[in-house]
């Protein structure tokens, strides 16, 4: 069952609806088609309303929805004979990165990912998603092996931002998330990025200098959280809406500010309602942006230097 949105309760009381129709038809034999399709047109009619008037606050809700595609799903679903690789040869595994090397729709792929978790077990495990300095390190050895091979990275980003723990700190949290950055500018191979719900801070950027930038519709990518701008601007967390239109951090404003390349199209009441048709609408945009690089015939030194360029340029 779906978690409930604040402003989706009344789609989720038109669902229950329906749901206790179909108990009585079930326990009594009812004829219950003619109101079930009632309610289900009221229901696609409310999510159209709702969801083409989403405010920024509300799209950060719905990028965090426990239910929305993660990197574990879309990897299941466009990955084929994947091979996760861990650890990062320094310090240790960080099971907020996931790696490894696998096809995508034919064509090997190095895969980077930011994993949440699905649960409460396994977010703890995940560490929700927020990486310490070894994940970091073992995405740039991914990108190194990706590029010795000539294989084309794609990352799938989705986290509220980097581990800011002490231990984090005192393993070289901000050194690693630079060289991370650094190594994704350098690399000689096409790399494609995938905003999937929550790109915060450096955290996110670490690994997503690509030459392509994907996010989904409800997505959201941001310097800070509207949390941690309200505390800062406000000195109270109750102004995150204001921040979350402050910090343009929608599909659409990043669109327009040329951060991002292509914002891929969710179904009407957002990913989570139907992650595989979601997954499959990423798959296709990946495989565009990929050809796109292929068919440019530049060579690695001048992807390079185009990718550096380009986010040189960003806030010029």
């Amino acid at each position: 069952m779906l978690t409930p949105l604040e402003f989706e309760k009344p789609i989720l009381e038109l669902e229950a609806r329906i749901a206790d129709l179909r108990q009585l038809a079930e326990n009594d034999g009812l004829d219950i088609a003619e109101e079930t399709r009632r309610l289900e047109q009221r229901i696609d009619k409310s999510l159209i309303q709702i969801y083409t008037k989403l405010t920024p606050w509300q799209r950060v809700q719905v990028a965090r929805h426990p239910n929305r595609p993660r990197a574990l799903d879309v990897l299941t679903r466009l990955i084929e004979d994947f091979t996760p690789l861990a650890g990062d040869r320094l310090f240790g595994e960080d099971e907020a990165i996931i790696g490894g090397i696998g096809r995508f729709r034919g064509r090997g792929v190095v895969v980077i990912g930011q994993e949440k978790g699905g649960d409460t077990a396994s977010r703890v495990k995940r560490n929700f998603g927020m990486a310490h300095p070894e994940g970091y390190r073992k995405a740039m050895r991914l990108m190194d092996i990706a590029e010795k091979f000539s294989l084309p990275v794609v990352s799938f980003v989705d986290t509220p931002g980097a581990y800011p723990g002490i231990e984090a700190e005192e393993r070289g949290q901000a050194e690693a998330i630079a060289r991370c950055l650094q190594r994704g500018l350098e690399l000689e191979t096409p790399f494609v990025a995938a905003v999937l719900g929550e790109g915060g801070s450096g955290g996110a950027v670490a690994i997503a200098a690509a030459d392509k930038v994907l996010m989904f519709e409800h997505a959201v990518y941001s310097v800070i959280s509207p949390e941690g701008c309200a505390s800062i601007l406000w000195r109270s967390a109750e102004h995150a809406p204001d921040a979350a239109e402050a910090l343009k951090l929608t599909a659409a404003d990043l669109s327009r500010l040329g951060v991002v390349d292509t914002v891929v199209k969710e179904p009407i009441g957002g990913a989570h309602r139907n992650p595989e048709v979601s997954i499959d609408a990423l798959g296709n945009a990946i495989e565009v942006a990929l050809r796109q690089i292929e068919t440019d015939g530049v060579d690695g030194p001048t992807l390079r230097k185009r990718r550096r360029e380009r986010f040189l340029a960003m806030g010029g």
